[in-house]
């Protein structure tokens, strides 16, 4: 099923300058799986070489933070948006 996925734009010049893009799967992880063999650029960029997600990037299902749902395991349907932002930190 296809869902919305909203990029920062950091990550919108490895899919062609996209702030969005449409991606299949029925799970966060699967939308990734299908958005970094679209978009190759983005590869390592959200998920780490364990295959976990980056503690540097925080993604939203809707509104809801994945962490709290079952992380890249989280369900999605047709018409869903994924929100990737990165992390911000300061002091």
């Amino acid at each position: 099923m296809a869902v919305e996925i909203r990029l920062p734009t950091l990550l919108r010049p490895h899919a062609d300058g996209a702030p969005s893009v449409t991606a299949e799967g029925d799970t966060v992880g699967a939308v990734f799986s299908d958005l970094t063999e679209r978009f190759p650029g983005l590869s390592g960029q959200l998920v780490d070489a364990g295959g976990a997600l980056h503690k540097f990037v925080n993604v939203y299902l809707n509104d809801d933070d994945i962490r709290y749902l079952d992380a890249l395991d989280t369900k999605v349907d047709e018409g869903d948006v994924v929100s990737i932002l990165p992390a911000v930190a300061g002091g």
